[in-house]
């Protein structure tokens, strides 16, 4: 095993600090920026994902750089709740992730300052806009392709990502029942061994697939591997502990294969796999220009996923991997695209060839590796290790019983 190098993630976390504090103030109404010269505008989804690193960090310049950007989300949502895409703007609408990633950012910002009651109408509202989500009135929430964090790829009817964000700010918001309804319909993400997916299976080494499917949708779906999605069902203990290590196992046996047919570069896991390639079902007629394989969200490594999984490891017990997996991400972050800088804090890297191929000194890049080198140093999971205890006290004393159907 590496051993852990402390000196390197200090400069490393000083480093991210020093990027999060230069994009605190951006030229769009003074809102952060989303990365330093690549994205002046403060995007919804980057900013509601970096309070994670904010909140580990206990600098009081940022907590109240992102309580003004929340203050201006609630102002600038919609009549029926939803959040826009961007901070300043409340005509730019039609994400799926940004109103779960709202409710999330204000439980984790309640938390943080011990503001119980922040935002208390804006949030009602978004929680009600999230219960209209479904189409089969149920609790699994449904989406337009490219309306999430994906905006080059598509994911139809319910997707794993946004499906782990609303459980996550379900019980970070007290509605523990609600949850668990939600947890146990996760059960339509279970990956099959069926024909229409044989592009998929084909590609990958093991025959035993423990993870949740991208996405699925009465009989259509894709099994192919959403990191990020993955590691907020460990995370938040949509995984059991016993499927968290199953899941992780699967995941470094397949990059490891992946590492020697040469489809990638780094010891650290894409945030997509296996791609997709010209002439499978799923190849886009935009994928040729934006989308190639193992580039951005076809395989891309984006350092704030390897954030996510890190996180992910840790709640799992895998202190070791977490170890050698924040090494490997440190290391990466110091890859630079355009700017001249020392730390790039990269949007995502070339899976093949471990380039630089995004923005430089991007928000969430620098937020998520703070929050995963504090979980590694700490050996815990800040906001998110109460719900997976109430997870495993729900297992152990229903033992399987049906849920009621109370709303």
């Amino acid at each position: 095993m590496q051993t852990i190098n402390w000196q390197a993630i200090g400069q490393a976390k000083q480093a991210a600090l020093e990027v999060l504090l230069y994009n605190a103030e951006g030229p769009h109404f003074g809102f952060p920026r989303t990365a330093a010269w690549g994205y002046p505008e403060p995007y919804t989804r980057d900013l509601m994902i970096s309070i994670l690193g904010i909140a580990v960090s206990g600098n009081e310049q940022l907590f109240e750089s992102i309580r003004k950007v929340l203050h201006a989300l609630a102002l600038n949502q919609s009549e029926r709740g939803h959040i826009s895409s961007m901070v300043h703007n409340p005509d730019d609408r039609g994400s799926s992730d940004t109103t779960p990633l709202f409710l999330i950012a204000v439980a984790v910002f309640r938390n943080m300052t011990g503001e119980r009651e922040f935002l208390h109408e804006a949030t009602q509202k978004a929680l009600t806009w999230m219960e209209y989500q479904s189409p089969e009135d149920c609790y699994l929430v449904a989406q337009q392709p490219t309306s999430d964090w994906r905006d080059e790829q598509w994911v139809l009817g319910h997707g794993l990502f946004v499906n782990t964000l609303v459980y996550t700010y379900l019980r970070l918001l007290g509605q523990p029942e609600r949850a668990e309804h939600l947890r146990q319909e996760m059960r339509h993400f279970a990956v099959r061994e069926a024909p229409c997916h044989q592009q998929v299976h084909d590609r990958l080494v093991s025959t035993n697939k423990p993870y949740y499917a991208l996405w699925s949708y009465k009989i259509l779906g894709s099994e192919r591997f959403d990191l990020l999605g993955n590691s907020l069902a460990i995370l938040s203990g949509i995984a059991s502990p016993a499927r968290a290590l199953e899941i992780i196992a699967w995941i470094e046996e397949e990059c490891t294969s992946m590492q020697h047919r040469g489809e990638l570069a780094l010891n650290l896991p894409p945030n997509f796999f296996p791609f997709v390639q010209p002439g499978d079902p799923d190849w886009n007629w935009r994928y040729p220009e934006f989308n190639q394989p193992g580039n951005y969200h076809n395989g891309g490594i984006w350092p704030f996923v390897c954030g996510f999984y890190i996180a992910a490891l840790v709640a799992a017990k895998k202190y070791e991997l977490a170890a050698e997996k924040l090494m490997a991400l440190t290391e990466s972050i110091k890859l630079v695209n355009t700017a001249k800088v020392d730390y790039g804090f990269n949007e995502w890297i070339k899976a093949q060839d471990g380039q630089a191929m995004g923005q430089d000194w991007q928000t969430w890049s620098a937020a998520m590796y703070l929050y995963a080198a504090h979980c590694v140093e700490h050996k815990q999971t800040p906001f998110f290790e109460a719900m997976r205890q109430e997870t495993a006290s729900i297992e152990a004393t229903t033992l399987n019983e049906p849920l009621g159907l109370n709303m």
